[in-house]
C-alpha cells in the first residue's frame, strides 16, 4: 500500500522536471516577453500544484503507516482475548478448590492432602503469572464504585456502612486485558437502607 504513493510521487516529480525543462527551453527562445512571462507563470502554477499533490500523498502515506502500526499493536495486545476468556473458568475452578478447604482446617489434614493443596496453589499462581505477562489483570472490586463497564450487579445490599453504588461483595472475579473488560465481575452493590 505504501508503494502507491511512492509511484505517484515519482510520476509527479517526473512531470515537474519535464515542466521545468520545458520552461528552461522556452527561455532560450526569443518569443515576445509577455507571452513568455504568461507561460512561465502557468508553468510555475503547475509545478506548485504538483508539489502540493506530492506533499498530500506523502502525508496520507505517513498517516496510513501510523494507523497500521497502531492496529498491529492493538492486535498483539488483544489477540489472545478469546483464549484467555476460556481460561478464566480454569482460574475460577482453582480458586474454588482452594476455598473449599479453609485455612484453619489445613493444619489438621494429612500430608498427602497438604501436598495436593500446595499443587493447586502453585498451579493457580502460575496461571495468574501467565495472565499478568499477557496484560490480563484481575479486577479489584470490593470497596470500589460500581462501574457498569467492569461490574455486573447481581444483587443489592441495604447498608449504611458505605455509600450507595459501592461494591460490597464479589461473587465472581472479573478480568480485564489492557483497557478492555475481558469478563465483568459479578458483584453485590450497596444501596441505602429503608
Amino acid at each position: 500500500m505504501s508503494d502507491i504513493p511512492e509511484m505517484d510521487s515519482a510520476k509527479l516529480e517526473a512531470a515537474a522536471d519535464e515542466l521545468l525543462a520545458k520552461a528552461e527551453a522556452d527561455t532560450l527562445l526569443p518569443p515576445d516577453a509577455e507571452a513568455r512571462e504568461a507561460e512561465m507563470a502557468a508553468l510555475k502554477e503547475e509545478v506548485a500544484a504538483a508539489r502540493d499533490r506530492l506533499l498530500r500523498f506523502a502525508a496520507e502515506a505517513e498517516n496510513t503507516r501510523k494507523r497500521l502500526e497502531r492496529e498491529k499493536a492493538e492486535g498483539v495486545l488483544y489477540a489472545a482475548s478469546n483464549f484467555a476468556r476460556d481460561l478464566l473458568g480454569v482460574a475460577d475452578s482453582l480458586s474454588r478448590a482452594l476455598a473449599a478447604v479453609p485455612p484453619e482446617e489445613r493444619d489438621i489434614i494429612d500430608d498427602v492432602m497438604k501436598k495436593f493443596l500446595d499443587g493447586i496453589e502453585l498451579t493457580e499462581r502460575e496461571l495468574l503469572s501467565v495472565f499478568q505477562r499477557h496484560n490480563i489483570r484481575k479486577l479489584e472490586t470490593v470497596g470500589q464504585k460500581f462501574d457498569p463497564n467492569f461490574h455486573q450487579a447481581m444483587f443489592e445490599v441495604p447498608t449504611s456502612e458505605r455509600p450507595p453504588g459501592t461494591v460490597m461483595q464479589e461473587v465472581q472475579a472479573g478480568y480485564a486485558v489492557g483497557d478492555r473488560c475481558l469478563r465483568p465481575a459479578l458483584v453485590g452493590v450497596a444501596k441505602a437502607e429503608g
